[in-house]
């Protein structure tokens, strides 16, 4: 046990702290968990929900400085690629579409850029 009165403080600080972070790391390794069984089982759209809810979870740990954002991103980013591989489409709340199905040709390709037209150099006589 601590001796010294700031060390006291400190610990009981931490200890908050701990406290606090168990719930946001908690829950996120839960929603993780929730969306791999998802994954196993075949509901398209539990595995949907399962994974935006396992992403919102990876962001509000990583935003709250318990896991580091790169681990999170990391996370995301294996959750994303299994999903990819299981064909399915994923929307955001928005309707944007954030994963398209494996072997879908884009609807909108890159339009090429076109030749500049060459100026003559003729000079005024």
């Amino acid at each position: 046990m601590a001796n010294i009165k700031s060390q006291i403080k400190r610990n009981k600080q931490n200890e908050k702290r701990r406290l606090r972070n168990r719930v946001y790391r908690g829950s996120a390794r839960i929603a993780v968990r929730d969306a791999r069984s998802a994954m196993n089982a075949d509901n398209p759209e539990e595995v949907r929900t399962s994974v935006l809810r396992a992403i919102s979870a990876l962001d509000k740990a990583a935003e709250k400085g318990v896991i580091h954002k790169n681990n999170a991103a990391r996370r995301k980013g294996r959750l994303m690629k299994r999903l990819v591989s299981l064909n399915v489409e994923l929307k955001s709340a928005k309707g944007e579409k954030l994963v398209e199905e494996k072997g879908a040709v884009e609807a909108e390709a890159t339009p090429k850029k076109k030749a500049a037209a060459k100026k003559s150099s003729k000079k005024s006589e």
